[in-house]
């Protein structure tokens, strides 16, 4: 199943079920002449269920680099030139800062847009602690205070579905 990226920015991303282990009158995984392996019968049917992310809440910067990747499967791994970040830094703050946060037009404006999305790639690869230094280096480089990670994620997932349009 793939993650699905909602037009709220939630993120539907499949989760495995849970294991369920045999209780004590249960016969031990591995224990029968069937030669199951350990394989529980009931979880090796089981489907995937889904469970839905919000910007901020935990695992939703990996979701989101993973939804990502899952749109240019055979897109080489996030490099970040110094260029490209300066002006991804500059767009999260712009769009950060616009009174309605327009994307569109602080993407029309990027000097280069492949480098800038390749630069925001890169900060959501590193995970949540990489988009909260990120913030505080924007934060320092523009004016003003940091952007919190919510809001740091929630602009780069909007940038990157502009740039992917």
């Amino acid at each position: 199943m793939d993650i699905v990226r909602n037009a709220d920015d939630t993120l539907v991303v499949p989760v495995d079920p849970p294991r369920h282990h045999g209780g004590d009158d249960e016969e031990a995984p591995g224990s029968s002449d069937a030669g199951d392996a350990g394989t529980n019968a009931t979880d090796a049917g089981a489907a995937p269920t889904t469970r839905l992310l919000h910007p901020g809440e935990g695992g939703y910067d990996e979701a989101l680099s993973a939804w990502d990747l899952q749109q240019n499967p055979d897109r080489e791994p996030a490099v970040s030139t110094v260029s490209g970040r300066q002006e991804a830094m500059t767009l999260i703050h712009a769009v950060a800062s616009s009174p309605d946060h327009s994307v569109a037009p602080a993407v029309e404006a990027l000097d280069d847009p492949d480098a800038s999305g390749e630069a925001l790639r890169h900060v959501l690869v590193g995970g949540v602690h990489s988009v909260e230094d990120f913030a505080a280096e924007v934060a320092e480089a523009e004016g003003g205070e940091p952007l919190s990670a919510h809001q740091t994620t929630k602009i780069i997932g909007e940038v990157l579905s502009e740039l992917d349009a």
